[in-house]
């Protein structure tokens, strides 16, 4: 797969393009008294909001990357969000629509949008589907893609942020070249979406690029909170 079909791919994971440092490190697990902390209501988004991260490579199994999303900015119909990367330099702005939805993380833009978020109401059964082209304004590359979500069920789910009632969403993804159709980029992804704070608090992604697998990814939610 090229690095083109890579970064679509990695952008569906986390709603904008994951960067990767290895540390060698594992993600311990849950304590007690991280499950016992109260939930914080965060329903509608604020400037300042922040939700933080770790990337697990399940074929290694290191930890790989700990991200930080911040709200910067909410209109009726967009969210901007600036993403920094522990270790990184460099931070990055990604806009989304009010449903989650990536629409452009540089130098990706897409249309109408990425299809990662959610549809309201959310209920168990329901489902949606979704199509886009994926347009790299550095090369002009396009990458058209379909997929399909649908809600398996409701359960609790605990990380080291806490313990968080969620909806359990299944996707699958299918992404071509424009250039080369005959090429196929196929992901399946589960995403835990906590209502109480308006965001995603685990994925897990699997990506295969013409039946080979390239992606194995958990992202868990370790920090959360509001502007004080």
């Amino acid at each position: 797969m090229s690095r083109y079909a890579l970064a679509g791919t990695i952008c569906l994971l986390a709603g904008s393009a994951w960067a990767q440092s290895p540390s060698g490190a594992t993600a311990p697990s849950p304590t007690a008294a991280d499950a016992a902390k109260p939930v914080l209501a965060m329903e509608e988004p604020l400037p300042g909001d922040f939700w933080t991260y770790e990337v697990r490579d399940e074929i290694s199994g290191n930890v790989t990357a700990t991200r930080t999303n911040v709200v910067t900015e909410v209109s009726p119909s967009e969210i901007s969000v600036r993403y920094s990367i522990a270790g990184k330099e460099t931070d990055g702005l990604n806009v989304y629509d009010r449903s989650w939805n990536l629409k452009s993380s540089v130098p990706w833009k897409y249309r109408p949008h990425d299809g990662s978020g959610i549809t309201s109401p959310l209920k168990a059964s329901a489902s949606w589907s979704f199509a886009s082209e994926n347009i790299n304004g550095d090369n002009g590359n396009i990458w058209r893609q379909t997929g399909r979500s649908k809600v398996v069920g409701q359960e609790a789910i605990t990380t080291k942020a806490g313990t968080f009632d969620a909806f359990k969403i299944e996707t699958v993804v299918f992404r071509s070249p424009t250039k080369d159709p005959t090429r196929k980029v196929e992901i399946t992804q589960q995403t835990w979406y906590a209502p109480a704070i308006d965001h995603w608090v685990k994925r897990t992604l699997v990506t295969r690029a013409d039946k080979h697998l390239v992606v194995n990814n958990t992202v868990e939610l370790v920090d959360y909170g509001r502007k004080k």
